[in-house]
């Protein structure tokens, strides 16, 4: 026998608690929920990055017209992961007005032409982006006080190789000591060389050679990169220093990245300062891209057995036996060197890495 009374209305008794009457909010928090889809934000302006500063980005917004201004922005949640770096074009949106107090927000990077990027020593795989969309690096290495390293030159060669990006370079403090057999370590190279003294100082042909281009400095602390930058742009007012007279080593005193505007008797161009580095890393390079960097010596680096390292010891090189029949001139011979001593550089990396 059943304990429930067997009558048709049972359900009737539990009207008044049927779910279905419930009113519950979708959210606890009262706000709507997060939906993966994103605004397009058609609006949104393409600037410059002049600058980064404790997570705030120094945008320049329609640039070469009588409207340019400079805002500042920060960086959209969705973009956390993103290295943005000086001389990226950003796409804003927010307040572009530029007036005080005002804030906009990074929502998205234009494709980069060129990606500078150095690890902190050669066995770290982590890279540092330097600066983006730079076609020029002007590498400044002092005659003397602190004394040239054409080992590190050579680590700035490599990297502006791999980047795609033309190296030029600079020689300081030529009244002090002669760069002529530091400069002969460069022989073959298609490198454009300039001579530099304390009252000598070739303003107006090295502003040729940045007119129209993005040309990131680079240099050993010290060498007198920051004189420069001041000579070339007298708004910079970067910070200078002085070299320590028992260690030889230079003071950093430019501490950020930063994009200047070259103005020029011919045209304008972008200098881009960085700070001083006494080491340049080598983990991120793809040696190939240090080969085609020689047009002509890759011709004939084609017909090389499959991996061959075209160093002086390589077996079978096409290189190493066209250099032994004379079928290279002497400058065929010297790029070849010069080559061959950038390879070199890597190999030595290379063999430095755990796991090779």
């Amino acid at each position: 026998m059943s304990w429930l009374d067997d009558t048709d209305d049972l359900d009737d008794d539990f009207e008044d608690f049927d779910e279905s009457s419930i009113r519950t909010r979708p959210n606890p928090k009262a706000n709507r929920p997060r939906t993966k889809r994103r605004p397009a934000h058609d609006d949104a302006q393409t600037g410059r990055v002049l600058g980064v500063d404790r997570g705030r980005y120094t945008v320049l917004l329609d640039e070469d017209t009588d409207d340019e201004h400079v805002i500042s922005s920060v960086r959209a949640r969705e973009l956390r992961r993103m290295p943005i770096v000086t001389g990226d074009q950003a796409r804003v949106v927010g307040d572009t007005s530029g007036d005080e107090g005002t804030l906009s927000r990074i929502i998205g990077i234009a494709d980069r032409t060129s990606l500078l990027r150095r690890s902190a020593d050669d066995t770290d795989q982590v890279e540092r982006v330097i600066v983006a969309n730079a076609d020029q690096m002007l590498v400044v290495v002092a005659a003397a006080d602190p004394e040239p390293r054409a080992r590190l030159v050579d680590r700035y060669l490599v990297a502006a190789l791999d980047a795609g990006i033309r190296p030029l370079l600079v020689v300081t403090k030529t009244d002090i000591a002669d760069p002529t057999e530091f400069l002969a370590h460069f022989d073959g190279l298609d490198l454009r060389v300039f001579t530099s003294a304390l009252d000598e100082m070739p303003v107006e042909e090295i502003g040729a050679a940045l007119v129209g281009h993005s040309t990131v400095f680079v240099g050993h602390s010290g060498v007198g990169k920051s004189t420069l930058v001041n000579a070339l742009v007298p708004t910079a007012e970067r910070a200078t220093g002085h070299v320590n007279q028992v260690t030889g080593r230079g003071r950093h005193t430019s501490s950020s990245t930063v994009s200047l505007r070259y103005h020029g008797a011919l045209g304008t161009g972008w200098v881009i300062d960085t700070p001083g580095v006494r080491s340049f890393g080598l983990g991120h390079v793809d040696p190939a891209n240090i080969l085609a960097a020689f047009t002509e010596l890759a011709e004939i680096a084609e017909n090389c057995p499959r991996g061959c390292t075209h160093l002086a010891d390589a077996p079978d090189c096409a290189l190493i036996e066209a250099a032994e029949r004379g079928e290279l001139s002497e400058t065929g011979r010297a790029r070849l060197d010069s080559l061959q001593r950038l390879l070199q550089t890597f190999s030595d990396k290379a063999e430095q890495t755990p796991g090779r």
